[in-house]
């Protein structure tokens, strides 16, 4: 019996934080994601081995097949791993009842620390071999807005929004003439996208400001121009800074930098999207800022 699975990355282009609140946000999957690979095993037991983008592991573990109890119950990957398995099966009964032994391998596509989602293809990929929804198990597991399941589950641009407690998906295409001018820049930290939300759920948001982050999001699909791009992206930085008190990245750390700069997610970690030319970047290379993807390498 073996299985592969494969899920996508994320990148939140709009709608950061109050995509929560049911605004409709812009997200892109990326060409990077994370796969899943399982075959039989002798030994009774789930075998489990991560592996980083390099092929060299970073988390290996095994568990009990009866309630995926771990060797190492000290580990907090372990822990969990333990909890997704456990949700998965709450879901579906029939999940890995089995006398069989497994071994698991995943490999991911992308350094951890860059935040597309080593957690969230991680829960698709489970979700699909337990035969339940991703958005469940997540809700169940880790929480969250539930659009990096849905940017895992689909192969182009979505626009997502939250709608009547239920996720609404549909794709989108981005005819922007204009991407070798748009560029990802890692900010060489991981943002804790749970302490993000803790720190919104704490502000009290308008439908105002909701409603500007919708019309921002489906304006930027039918962008014609970079210099619209650009009006609408510090649009939405200023709205989502004086939402959540917080400066905008630009403002913090590349003032004198004369394109656009907007956060991604959760603000102060992973990636910044910019607008600039190829040459452009060496702006930010000589600030520190070495991992810089164009937009057409990462998204599909």
């Amino acid at each position: 019996m073996n299985k592969s699975f494969h899920s996508n990355g994320k990148l939140l282009l709009t709608g950061e934080y109050v995509v929560l609140d049911g605004a409709i946000a812009l997200a892109i999957p990326t060409k990077y994601g994370q796969s899943l690979h399982i075959e039989v095993l002798e030994q009774d037991e789930l075998q489990w081995t991560s592996l980083d983008e390099l092929g060299l592991a970073w988390f290996e573990e095994s568990f009990t097949l009866e309630d995926f109890t771990p060797s190492n119950p000290d580990n907090k990957y372990a822990i969990t791993l333990s909890k997704i398995l456990r949700e998965a099966r709450n879901l579906n009964p029939d999940f890995l009842k089995t006398n069989r032994g497994l071994k698991v391998k995943t490999t991911l596509d992308f350094p951890r620390n860059w935040g597309l989602g080593t957690s969230s293809t991680l829960i698709n990929n489970i979700a699909q071999w337990a035969k339940v929804d991703g958005f469940t198990l997540l809700n169940k597991s880790f929480g969250g807005s539930g659009y990096d399941i849905a940017a895992a589950q689909n192969n182009s641009p979505i626009l997502y929004q939250i709608k009547d407690s239920t996720p609404k998906t549909e794709q989108t295409k981005l005819s922007w003439k204009f991407k070798d001018s748009l560029h990802f820049v890692h900010l060489n930290k991981k943002q804790d996208s749970k302490q993000g939300i803790s720190h919104y759920r704490n502000t009290e948001v308008s439908n105002t400001t909701i409603q500007k982050i919708s019309v921002i999001s489906n304006q930027l699909v039918q962008c014609a121009s970079l210099t619209e791009f650009e009006k609408l992206i510090n649009l939405h930085e200023k709205i989502i800074s004086k939402t959540i008190q917080i400066p905008t990245i630009k403002s913090q750390l590349f003032h004198d930098y004369p394109n656009a700069v907007k956060s991604l997610g959760a603000w102060g970690g992973d990636f910044v999207l910019v607008t600039g030319t190829a040459q452009d970047m060496a702006y930010f290379k000589n600030k520190g800022f070495n991992t810089v993807v164009p937009f057409e390498e990462m998204s599909w």
